[in-house]
């Protein structure tokens, strides 16, 4: 059934335009926006009336792989589907993250990695008294998150809170389009075929999984694991509770009530989101060890960077090509700040910069431009 007319539809062109900005801001230089920009005026005004008109459809999406931090698949909609992506969530996110768990984060204004890092710690020193008294940590993980994702319960999610019917269709034709209907694949078969079978998006039953990459799919992942927040804080009755994306832990200071929580989300999973935990990525573990949490590691009286995330952040610069070095040097001096005891891997990756030719700030925060 058609909306209604432009005139009174819920879709104003004003909060179009409002997307689009909010899109373009970190997209502006691809080809696909350079295209729709080149006729901007004519295509958000078509773009508007397929919306208001019930006829708009998402278009084709692109493929491709990358290789760190692991090997998988990347859906990239194209930057007309996007504003629509943006469109919709100006809309409806705010009503959901209002309803979020204070221990949910990522993709969530105001909750990256550093907030996910920091309330851990601060429940690890709670549990602990500063690292007086033992403490246990429970660290879990769902298995091939996106991939597995059933469309049908979070539509139903999706429905509890969004009673708008247009608004509802509009999240509806996003999240049921399947992108593997109108996909350009690029990148080698070989590489293709080092993405494990269970995790592509190619290989997943019909009505079901998220294409990684696009907004919309990362505000659904928050939308759908919502209902384990409040199962884990309401039911479980966890006090320390904090969760990045499909990561989550648990702080207690029995290593007993953590096993018994883990087979109360283990059994609750399946049988109310159909998701299941990896098993081989299940921890329990006194927290003096260290609690490996978004690329820091807590442990007594300081909150280091991952190892392997340093290592890594070290061949990338060494590898970076130059006009492409200070960009990437600021980026991995602010990464390794987060830390609160950062001094020596600030002083790593400032050396490997100073060697490249690039001044270092005395307090190793930045770097500068090379001289021309």
């Amino acid at each position: 059934m058609p909306f209604p007319s432009a005139d009174s539809a819920p879709y104003s062109f004003d909060g179009l335009v409002q997307a689009y900005l909010d899109c373009r801001r970190h997209k502006r230089n691809t080809s696909s926006a350079q295209r729709f920009e080149a006729h901007l005026e004519r295509n958000l005004v078509s773009l508007h009336a397929e919306l208001c008109s019930g006829q708009y459809r998402p278009g084709r999406s692109i493929c491709f792989v990358v290789t760190r931090p692991k090997v998988r698949e990347v859906w990239a909609a194209d930057f007309r589907d996007r504003i629509v992506h943006h469109l919709l969530h100006n809309h409806i996110a705010p009503r959901f993250i209002a309803r979020f768990d204070a221990g949910s984060s990522a993709c969530i204004p105001g909750r990256g990695t550093l907030y996910a890092a920091e309330r851990v710690e601060a429940g690890v020193r709670s549990v602990s008294h500063n690292w007086s008294r033992p403490a246990w940590y429970l660290k879990m993980d769902l298995a091939n998150f996106f991939v597995a994702i059933d469309k049908r319960v979070l539509l139903r999610q999706i429905a509890r809170h969004v009673p708008e019917p247009e608004w509802f269709s509009l999240a509806e034709t996003i999240l049921m389009h399947d992108p593997r209907t109108d996909v350009d694949v690029r990148g080698s078969a070989q590489l293709l075929a080092r993405v494990p079978a269970h995790k592509s998006l190619f290989n997943a039953p019909a009505d079901t999984g998220l294409p990684i990459g696009n907004l919309s799919s990362q505000f659904f992942a928050n939308v759908h694991l919502n209902d384990l927040d409040k199962f884990v804080k309401h039911q479980v009755r966890a006090r320390y509770y904090t969760r990045y994306v499909d990561d989550f832990v648990l702080i207690h200071e029995s290593p007993q009530w953590l096993n018994a929580a883990r087979e109360r989300i283990e059994a609750w999973l399946p049988e109310r989101l159909g998701a299941h935990v990896n098993p081989r990525k299940t921890i329990l573990q006194p927290v003096e060890r260290g609690v490996d949490m978004v690329g820091h590691v807590i442990k007594p009286w300081r909150r280091i960077t991952r190892r392997r995330t340093l290592h890594q952040a070290l061949q990338r610069l060494d590898a970076t090509p130059a006009e492409q070095l200070h960009q990437s040097g600021n980026s991995y001096l602010g990464l390794v700040r987060q830390a609160t005891h950062s001094h020596h891997d600030q002083a790593l990756i400032a050396r490997l910069l100073l060697d490249r030719g690039h001044a270092v700030a005395g307090d190793l925060t930045k770097i500068f431009r090379k001289a021309v």
